[in-house]
């Protein structure tokens, strides 16, 4: 079972569209649960200033990468990319189950990669990173 926070967000994602004006796109996929997401950032001064998204995804996946993304308008791109699967946890006040993990951090990982392509890093997570 999903507590309220989840079920509310996975019926009302915010920010599902293309943004216009953005800084970098990214897209990545779970291939377990053949989920499809992919994020639109708005980056100044090294701080994420808005996203947007568009998805084929599950319930935990939708409401999980919409919450984060929510949690991170302001934040530091630095701080962004050492957040992992315990930061989303948090966010969402319940453990997610282990078979569900993966979904749970696919908005994250989505993000993070974002945000090295924007870095022209060559740097690129996988689940395994973000999951203890």
């Amino acid at each position: 079972m999903y507590n309220e926070t989840i079920t509310f967000y996975s019926k009302n994602p915010p920010n599902k569209w293309v943004l216009e004006k953005y800084d970098i796109k990214h897209f990545e996929d779970n291939s377990i649960c053949w989920d499809d997401l992919e994020v639109y950032l708005k980056i100044d001064d090294n701080k994420v200033s808005d996203f947007s998204f568009s998805w084929e995804t599950a319930i935990i996946t939708t409401a999980c990468a919409s919450i984060f993304w929510e949690s991170i308008i302001g934040m530091d791109i630095n701080e962004i990319v050492e957040k992992k699967y315990d930061y989303i946890e948090e966010l969402v006040w319940m453990p997610i189950s282990p078979r569900r993990k993966q979904a749970s951090v696919l908005g994250l990982l989505t993000t993070i990669n974002a945000i090295y392509k924007y870095l022209w890093s060559d740097k690129a997570l996988d689940f395994d990173d973000l999951i203890d």
